[in-house]
């Protein structure tokens, strides 16, 4: 982060606020210097993170015309799993190198539309058991730790609760800023300070505006409260948009991954000069009205729109899939290894031949 300051968190005097405020308060949450002194990132794996950091923001500095995927499941919910998968993946990339870049999708917070269901592996380490955060922030650390030491793929994780992203900060290469959060002030702020490429959705209204004064927002330095301080940051240039559908006031899903969707969009976004104008197109949620099978037909319909138009070209930097090793979703007491608890995903069969079709579409539009 480019926030500049060493965070900690104050003692409170918990009796005075209990006497005030209907919270039970269960256990004191560890500093992130605790944490991160417990499971520190070594050197070697610093070094990895440099390079794959350079070569994920050269995508969207327009260095590189390699097209970036932000794949895996729709929430990490396993470690073990999750590690199969990204093994998978490590492989993948040494064939598909010179015109993909993989990004492990490894979100660790999922937002619940009710308040109700698997909040993510933050929230509960064990998904059948109740909830314990101090061992959800230590087990999704773990997780990652042993991923980027077994594959050497730094990963993306959803920004949901801005004050955890500090205990994942030196291991994540990709954030994105959900459907529900993108018009949170706080979001928007520490965004601004982040030095990763970081993806804003549109909300689920379908919003193009406000999903562009959220990009404005982050790209701009603030000045605000974080994590006990005062702090000062300078703007994210790679800040950036994904388009992921709308919903309607029926509850009816609305594609926005489609030619005119893109081009209304660019329009759009040229008029404000941001730095580094760059679109994601994610291509399950509401583009696909979650049917996990169509994201290889909605991933094809976006590289075709690319030969149409040599602004789409430039601007399309990637997309996000979801996928595991087992299709399709399941309820957690099921327990069916590497399928996902959450939302449909791509088996690990039909993943493998879209990025292998990806590249090779990818190659011959090049």
């Amino acid at each position: 982060m480019r926030i500049g300051v060493q965070c900690s968190v104050s003692r409170i005097d918990i009796k005075s606020y209990e006497d005030t405020m209907s919270f039970e308060y269960i256990q004191k949450i560890p500093t992130v210097a605790e944490i991160l002194a417990e499971m520190p990132l070594s050197g070697d794996l610093k070094k990895v993170k440099a390079e794959r950091d350079q070569a994920i923001q050269s995508i969207f500095k327009r260095d590189d015309n390699k097209l970036l995927l932000i794949i895996g499941p729709c929430s990490a919910d396993s470690e073990d799993s999750v590690c199969e998968y990204v093994g998978k993946l490590a492989q993948l990339q040494e064939k598909v190198a010179e015109k993909i870049v993989l990004v492990p999708r490894i979100y660790t917070n999922k937002p619940r539309t009710t308040g109700e269901g698997y909040k993510g592996m933050a929230h509960q380490p064990v998904p059948t058991e109740e909830p314990d955060i101090v061992a959800g922030l230590k087990a999704i650390r773990k997780m990652h730790l042993r991923l980027l030491r077994e594959s050497h793929l730094t990963a993306a994780d959803e920004m949901l609760y801005p004050g955890n992203y500090p205990y994942l900060e030196d291991v994540l290469s990709y954030v994105a800023i959900g459907a529900r959060s993108v018009e949170n002030q706080q979001h928007r702020l520490t965004v601004s300070g982040l030095d990763i490429p970081v993806g804003m959705k549109n909300p689920t209204s379908g919003d193009l505006t406000v999903m562009l004064n959220s990009i404005q927002a982050a790209q701009k330095p603030h000045v605000f409260i974080y994590h006990d301080w005062e702090v000062k940051t300078l703007g994210n240039p790679l800040a950036h948009c994904i388009l992921r559908g709308a919903m309607d006031h029926e509850g009816k899903s609305i594609p926005n991954f489609h030619y005119e969707d893109m081009i209304k969009l660019a329009e759009m976004y040229l008029k404000r000069g941001f730095e580094n104008p760059s679109i994601i197109v994610d291509t399950n949620h509401a583009n696909s009205d979650k049917k996990f099978a169509e994201q290889p037909r909605i991933a094809m319909a976006v590289m075709e729109s690319l030969k149409k138009s040599s602004e789409l070209k430039n601007m399309v930097k990637g997309l996000m899939i979801e996928s595991y090793l087992v299709e399709g979703a399941q309820s957690a007491s099921e327990q069916i290894y590497g399928k996902s608890i959450t939302d449909p995903c791509l088996g690990w069969k039909e993943s493998q031949q879209l990025v292998l079709d990806l590249a090779d579409f990818f190659s011959r539009l090049s």
